[in-house]
C-alpha cells in the first residue's frame, strides 16, 4: 500500500486554507489528473462538517471514480478522508492545519491501496512523484487566492 506525507508552509490563514481544501468541486481546475468532482451531501454542525463526494482521477485509459467520506473536525483543525466506494480497497488521508501568524503549516498524509494489483504496483513506483505534483498544485493555487 502506498503511504506518504508532505508538509508545506503556506502564506495564508488557516481558515482560508481549510475552506479551500473543502471546496472539492473546484479540484478539477488545478489538481493534475483530476477529471471531475461532485459533492452529493454536505452537512454541518458545531463540531464538524461532513461531505460525501466523488473524484474522477486518471489519464488516458486509466480513469476511475471513487467516493469519499470527508470530515472536517473543527476543534482539531483536521480533515479526515475515507474511501466509501470505487476502485480502492482502502483510502485514508489526513489534512492538519497549524497556524503561526499569517503562515499555516499544512500536513497531508495519504495511505491507499488500489483493487487492481497491477495498477497498485504501478502507483507504488510513481506515487511520491505524483504526491509532490499534487501538493505543488494545491500550494500554488492556495497562494493565488
Amino acid at each position: 500500500m502506498p503511504k506518504a506525507s508532505v508538509r508545506r508552509l503556506i502564506n495564508k490563514r488557516k481558515d482560508k486554507l481549510i475552506d479551500f481544501v473543502l471546496d472539492i468541486e473546484k479540484y478539477p481546475q488545478f489538481i493534475p489528473f483530476c477529471q471531475s468532482s461532485k459533492i452529493y451531501e454536505k452537512t454541518e454542525n458545531d463540531e464538524q462538517i461532513n461531505i460525501v463526494a466523488d473524484l474522477t482521477i486518471g489519464k488516458g485509459r486509466f480513469i476511475d471514480t471513487f467516493k469519499s467520506d470527508v470530515k472536517f473536525i473543527k476543534k482539531k483543525n483536521e480533515i479526515n478522508v475515507k474511501n466509501i466506494g470505487g476502485p480502492l480497497n482502502h483510502l485514508s488521508n489526513i489534512w492538519k492545519f497549524t497556524e503561526n501568524g499569517n503562515m499555516t503549516e499544512v500536513y497531508f498524509e495519504i495511505d491507499f491501496e488500489i483493487k487492481n494489483k497491477f495498477l497498485n504496483i504501478l502507483m507504488t513506483k510513481s506515487f511520491n512523484f505524483g504526491l509532490e505534483k499534487i501538493a505543488d498544485a494545491f500550494q500554488k493555487r492556495a497562494e493565488e487566492l
